[in-house]
This record gives structure tokens, sequence and C-alpha cells, in this order.
């Protein structure tokens, strides 16, 4: 069961290379290894590949350039998942795709299913929700994953860009208006690997297509996840010169970023649950064992003298 994974060195690529390692044969591409740009030669290295499952963790995700390079972040977002899905289907293979909570507006009171309807305020979130719906049409034996606030150890995200600030200030404002589940990149690469094997043991068909919730556990707002960040970083040793109490508070219209953010991120993940079988621990034990790996190799390895 040939698997091909676009996409490797992105936050959830790089942590499929760890999770589908036991699954069988896997072909891992990146941005270097196909022109996603160039239809013709992206057809070309799916079919030489032959998959039975295709991963797609390549994306557009730098949220307000997508303002100014709407094409680019279309083009990737969501021509591209159209073209899989097109391949997919003439392979009779499975797609996994992997879009956002930017697809709603965040007006919400509560967590969304996935049947609310959707409504991005930003090109991101609409560039995302077009691979969703060009995924649908064309009909093929298809699993979207809706994920919420992914970080990792690598790459830029908002774990890192608060680290990087704790160590080097005294103060800043964070959005405290916000609601969502920060999701760790390897926690969405664990349930991946879980649904992977059992699609590979025939456990679901066709009809289990569709769009499923991926997120951790619990919710927060962006001010308490930069304060658990801070607080846990400093618990742990880390070089963090800012105290929480540093951290301010202000709204998500007064930040003054270029793409409009929806208030309410938060994903109801029963469908995925029930599904698939597994469990989403809470956000603060993702963010807490990432911090704790961080550290790890200056406990292990002393300076030299």
């Amino acid at each position: 069961m040939t698997v091909l994974v676009l996409g490797k060195n992105g936050q959830v690529g790089w942590e499929l290379q760890r999770t589908l390692g036991l699954v069988g044969p896997v072909v891992m591409l990146g941005r270097s290894d196909v022109d996603v740009e160039d239809d013709v030669k992206l057809r070309e290295v799916i079919r030489a590949v032959h998959p039975r499952i295709i991963v797609n963790a390549m994306a557009y995700t730098a949220v307000d350039n997508a303002e100014r390079e709407a094409a680019l972040a279309h083009r990737i977002n969501a021509d591209m998942p159209r073209i899989l899905a097109e391949e997919a289907a003439r392979l009779d293979a499975w797609l996994i795709h992997y879009s956002t909570d930017y697809v709603f507006d965040g007006k919400k009171a509560g967590p969304y299913t996935e049947a609310d309807t959707p409504a991005p305020l930003s090109v991101y979130g609409t560039t995302k929700l077009a691979g969703e719906n060009a995924i649908a049409k064309v009909g093929g034996k298809h699993l979207i994953f809706r994920c919420s606030w992914i970080y990792s150890s690598r790459r830029e995200n908002f774990l890192l860009t608060i680290l990087s600030l704790a160590a080097k200030r005294d103060s800043l404002r964070v959005i405290d208006d916000c609601m969502g589940a920060p999701t760790a990149a390897a926690l969405v690469a664990d349930v991946t690997g879980t649904v992977v094997r059992q699609l590979g043991e025939g456990r679901h068909d066709g009809a289990a297509s569709g769009i499923y919730h991926l997120a951790a556990g619990g919710e927060t707002t962006w001010h308490g996840y930069a304060s658990f960040i801070t607080s846990e970083a400093k618990r742990l040793g880390m070089p963090v010169r800012l105290d929480v109490s540093g951290i301010g508070r202000i709204g998500e219209r007064d930040y003054g970023s270029p793409a409009r953010r929806p208030l309410n991120s938060r994903l109801d993940t029963g469908k995925l649950r029930q599904t698939f079988d597994v469990e989403l621990h809470d956000w603060q034990f993702g963010v807490g064992r990432l911090l704790a790996e961080m550290v790890a190799p200056l406990r292990i390895f002393p300076r030299a003298n």
C-alpha cells in the first residue's frame, strides 16, 4: 500500500515522516520535488508513484500574505487539491487533505460542527474552502481534516514566535478575543497515521468520505495560549525574560493584521473521534510536551568548558 505525501517539509508533513514510517512504502515529496504550478508534471508525478493513498500536507498558509498573493494561494490551496482529487479518483485511491478553521467567520456561539455553513473572512480561508469544494465536487474517496492553530518546533508558528519574543522583551500585546484550540502538528500526524492504517485494513469504504474536524481538546484565547507558553517555558528553564504579567490584551480588530481572523475557531471533533476511534488530548498537554522536548537536548548535552 504505497502512500504519497506532498509537503514533506511543512509542520504536518515533517511529522508524517514519523507516523507513516511503519504503514508501508511511503513517498515523501516537497516543493523542490514537484512543480505545483505545472498541472501536467503534477499529474505525471502522481501516476508514476501510483499510490493507494495520497496525503496532501502542502498548502499556502501565510494568512496575511495571501491578501496580496491571492492567485498563488488559490493555486496551491484550491487548484492543486482539485488535481489531486481527480488523480486519486482515477486510481481509485484515497485522498487525505488538510483544511482550516478559517473557513468559518467565527460568529457562532459554540464549537463548529462539520454541518455548519462556512463563511471565510480572508483570502486564505476562501482559498481553503475552495479546495474543500473542489475535492467534494470530484467525488472520489476523500477525507478532509479541518485543523486549528497548528504549531510545532519547526517553521513559523505562534508558539515559536512567542518563545522568541519572550526571550527578548519585557512586554507584548496578544489578541484576547479569539477562541480556539492550539493543535500540535504531531497530533495531526498521529491521527492521520491511525486513519491510514485503518484504510489499509479496509475498515472504511467510500461512505466515510467527507469533512472531519481535527483539533486538540479544550479551548483558550491567543492571550491564554501565549501566557501558558511563557509560564511553562520559564518553569522548564528556557531563556525567558518576559513575565506573564507583561502580556497585555488586545482585540482582533485593533491588532491591525491585513487578514481578518474568526473570533471563534472552536471545532467540534465528535465525528472524527467516533468514526476513527481516536482520542484527542487537551491542548495544554501537547504544548507542554513540545516545550519539554525542545529543552531536553540542553540537559542531555551540557555546555563545553
